[in-house]
């Protein structure tokens, strides 16, 4: 069984415009699970139903097999670490992380063994006693992620908890909360725009647009294998061609061109159209010299940019502009013909 069940979730601000539109989800107990997609697109709003800051308009929130959809936020005993870290400024560290263990009437012996082993488990073994503008943007993260885990939550709900560090912070510190999230073996949901960060600390991920889910997988499958158009501009695919199948395994684009994709299947039709996509760096680009065959066309170099270990070419094709990056040991120029190989294990079909 699964810990986290999301039914058919409805969300309205304003009871008419629906922000989650009968979204479903499933978590598994210890995993981390991140809910990827641009702005607008229900990701803190999810967040945020299960946190039980936001009442469904319907559907159903199940957590360890108890209906929790009416559940108020003080009786869920989750973790919450915000964006702006939400420290007391006129608190200690100390008093910051122990918080929550007051509200629940802790008694002061257990309180500071608590609140020294997590600070302890975070790096900041000593720190007690400093105020959060004592501390760099790091060190306060650490704390706000003590202050959540120290009342032992059955859930860590994070909301973007690295978006205010800079580049170089925000890879130590998803690491980190891997590392700790790992170590403890807490279940944890974790909101970001960035592929890359959830892409990097998560078991699953669940790519949103408009209010649903439209890919729900490991980073890998997402990477890889996206399952729909928008999934595939999302994590960084930028070619894409309109094809229409003519046999098995064979596609035809509007110029004549044939290509072959190893994702076809047999849910797919003769003359059904599918858009086929692939990445810059799964493109390679040859002289017209070479032979030319099926994923193959011809085009002229417009743009090349230089990228440092390799180029990035924009080439002009019968099928519109192709992106093509390539190492530098081979160097194009502006105006040059070139021939473009698209393997077709490479050429995904969504």
């Amino acid at each position: 069984m699964s810990l986290i069940n999301l039914k058919d979730i409805v969300v309205s601000y304003d009871g008419s415009t629906n922000i989650l539109k009968n979204l479903n989800i499933d978590i598994e107990k210890g995993q981390l699970v991140s809910l990827l997609g641009p702005s607008g697109c229900g990701k803190t709003t999810t967040l945020r139903v299960i946190a039980g800051f936001i009442d469904a308009k319907s559907g159903q929130f199940v957590f360890d097999e108890d209906d929790y959809t009416h559940i108020p936020v003080h009786k869920r005993n989750f973790g919450l670490v915000f964006q702006s870290y939400a420290l007391f400024p006129h608190l200690t560290v100390f008093d910051n992380v122990a918080f929550g263990l007051k509200m629940k009437k802790t008694n002061k012996k257990d309180i500071k063994e608590d609140v020294e082993k997590i600070l302890k488990l975070v790096d900041l073994d000593g720190f007690g006693s400093r105020y959060p503008k004592e501390l760099s943007g790091g060190q306060r993260q650490r704390v706000a992620l003590a202050r959540a885990l120290v009342i032992k939550p059955k859930l860590l709900l994070l909301d973007e908890p690295l978006s205010n560090l800079d580049a170089k912070l925000r890879l130590k510190m998803r690491v980190e909360i891997r590392r700790l999230q790992q170590k403890l073996g807490i279940t944890t949901v974790f909101v970001t725009h960035d592929q890359e960060e959830c892409f990097s600390i998560s078991d699953k991920v669940a790519v949103m647009n408009a209010g649903i889910i439209e890919q729900y997988d490991t980073p890998e499958k997402i990477y890889s294998n996206p399952a729909s158009e928008f999934v595939a501009r999302f994590v960084g695919f930028e070619n894409f061609l309109d094809l229409s199948k003519t046999s098995d395994n064979l596609y035809v684009a509007k110029s004549g061109i044939n290509f072959a994709s190893d994702y076809d299947s047999e849910n797919i039709s003769v003359n059904d159209k599918k858009v086929g996509t692939i990445r810059p760096d799964d493109i390679q680009i040859h002289d017209c010299e070479t032979t030319k065959e099926n994923n193959t066309i011809d085009g002229t170099i417009e743009v090349r940019t230089y990228l440092g270990k390799e180029y990035q070419y924009s080439v002009n094709t019968e099928i519109g502009n192709i992106l093509v990056t390539a190492g530098n040991d081979k160097k194009f120029s502006k105006g040059n013909r070139v021939r473009l190989y698209m393997p077709s294990n490479k050429l995904i079909l969504v």
